[in-house]
């Protein structure tokens, strides 16, 4: 059986950034910039505190909940695929003791 990639987790990174925690178990860093660059509904996220603010899980994937309630078709996510194929991250950023 094929596993159906889906984001379970997503955690707001420096720069733009998001890790997604994967449903193979693989946490995979995914950058926003280039999205944000281009323009259209991603622009947006350039607001630092919308990005923050308004990320989360939604449709099995990284989103952002712009409207605030949880209208699964008024987020803006990235298709989980494509988030697969982002360059996996080894270290879990939530494990990391950042004071070491």
């Amino acid at each position: 059986m094929n596993l159906m990639p889906a984001i379970v987790q997503a955690v707001a990174g420096k720069d733009f950034t998001v890790y997604a925690y994967c449903n193979d178990g693989a946490v995979r860093l995914v950058d926003i910039k280039p999205l944000i660059a281009k323009g259209g509904v991603f622009e947006q996220l350039s607001d630092c505190n919308l990005f923050f603010d308004c990320l989360t899980v939604m449709n099995d994937t990284v989103a952002w909940d712009i409207a605030g309630n949880r209208d699964a078709t008024a987020c803006i996510d990235l298709d989980p695929f494509v988030i697969f194929e982002t360059a996996q991250i080894v270290d879990d950023p939530l494990m990391v003791n950042e004071t070491a």
